[in-house]
């Protein structure tokens, strides 16, 4: 990752707050990094109190598939520029009817309603000013029909619904809303994931192939492509949604 600065040599995030949804590894964290090198002040939050956010960031501790806890994120991260939502995940299961009520629930809380409820705390205070930028990260695979991620890849198609009206909604206060879609990612959840599912012996469509691109995405890969979207470079880009996936998964 580069630090990019703009014609006056300051960085281009410079004197911006940022806040980033589980930023303490992987994806998260990569972005986390690539925003504090762009000189923006970032704040970040993990589900654990014993979570460890990258160098100079700061912490809260939050659970934000709860309203309780992005209540205490968004009282942490008042007037807040930038927002990042990248806290999500789900374990498989054997297929679509074998997914118990409670995990479609924990899917949603985390993948659709934590941007949901996020944003209703945040947004006002954008629009106040004037100015803010929204980025939902949301998954490549929500197109494909995998029975063991039917949970949550239907949540991520919730949020990118949400994501294309709320663009729509704040545009005219100067408030850019986007998606990111990154395909499979070298991180440490990601293989998690992988793993339970060839245990499951998920069978046909199991996440087993190359990217055409012939390798996995990075978590630079991803913080990259946030770092475009909310800087100046993307002011005419609202209502997108950005697909990284090194090709994996074409969208017609």
């Amino acid at each position: 990752m580069s630090t990019i600065e703009n014609g006056s040599g300051t960085k281009e995030l410079a004197g911006k707050r940022a806040l980033v949804t589980g930023g303490t590894r992987g994806i998260g964290a990569a972005v986390v990094r690539q925003l504090l090198g762009a000189g923006a002040e970032v704040l970040t939050t993990a589900r654990s109190a014993t979570s460890t956010a990258p160098e100079g960031a700061a912490f809260v501790q939050a659970d934000v598939r709860t309203q309780a806890g992005v209540a205490v994120l968004a009282t942490a991260a008042r007037e807040v520029d930038i927002v990042v939502h990248n806290a999500g995940g789900a374990q498989p299961y054997r297929g679509a009817l074998a997914i118990p009520d409670e995990a479609w629930q924990d899917a949603l809380d985390l993948n659709f309603l934590a941007a949901v409820r996020l944003d209703a705390l945040l947004a006002p205070g954008m629009r106040e000013r004037r100015s803010g930028m929204i980025v939902h990260i949301s998954s490549a695979a929500v197109p494909t029909v995998a029975p063991p991620f039917l949970h949550y890849t239907t949540a991520k198609a919730a949020l990118e619904n949400y994501s294309r009206g709320l663009a729509a909604e704040l545009a005219p206060f100067g408030i850019r809303v986007n998606t990111v879609s990154p395909g499979r990612t070298a991180t440490p959840g990601g293989e998690a994931t992988r793993e339970q599912w060839a245990r499951l012996d998920a069978g046909p469509g199991q996440d087993t192939t190359t990217p055409p691109l012939g390798r996995d995405g990075q978590p630079a890969d991803i913080a990259d492509a946030v770092l475009f979207l909310v800087s100046d470079r993307a002011s005419w880009l609202t209502g997108s949604s950005l697909v990284v996936d090194g090709g994996e998964f074409p969208r017609g």
